[in-house]
């Protein structure tokens, strides 16, 4: 279940908070370095690492850290911003 709900954070991020509604995930390719504990509370992040010039797509570096700072998940993203006529 570890996956499911540290993934779903950068899901969540991504989706309702990087770009706004709309945007989603083409590929994501995440190392889960340290495992989560219950009780443990963890943070995402994520940096736009580069913007293709002609499509609403950019690659993303992804990490998830729990509260000691210590990481938890590290990767990288591909996002998609759908348009209005796209949903």
């Amino acid at each position: 279940m570890q996956g499911g709900l540290t993934t779903g954070l950068l899901h969540a991020l991504v989706a309702m908070d990087l770009t706004g509604p709309g945007t989603v995930f083409l590929s994501q390719n995440g190392k889960f370095t340290a495992p989560v504990y219950i009780g443990d509370t963890i943070t995402a992040e994520a940096e736009v690492v580069s913007v293709h010039e002609s499509k609403p797509v950019c690659q993303l570096r992804i990490r998830v850290a729990r509260q000691t700072g210590e990481t938890v998940l590290e990767g990288e993203a591909w996002c998609y911003k759908l348009g209005v006529g796209d949903r």
